[in-house]
């Protein structure tokens, strides 16, 4: 899949954990845990907007494109 999830690189630099994420995104663990192994097949641009806004980043920071 050319779209890379690099959650887990921001969690890391962020210092935050997938449950305190899932709490103040208010998503639920699993579907967290989905969209952070890329085995999601969409997100909602609402999602995204509060990862972002629970990260301090921007989209490009958590989603990437790689060209197979």
């Amino acid at each position: 899949m050319p779209i890379i999830v690099n959650l887990d690189v921001m969690m890391a630099k962020r210092k935050i954990s997938l449950n305190e994420l899932s709490e103040k995104v208010d998503i639920t663990l699993s579907n967290l845990s989905i969209l952070k192994t890329g085995k999601a097949k969409a997100v909602r641009f609402t999602t995204l907007e509060a990862i972002c806004k629970a990260l301090d980043c921007q989209p490009g920071d958590i989603l990437e494109f790689v060209e197979d």
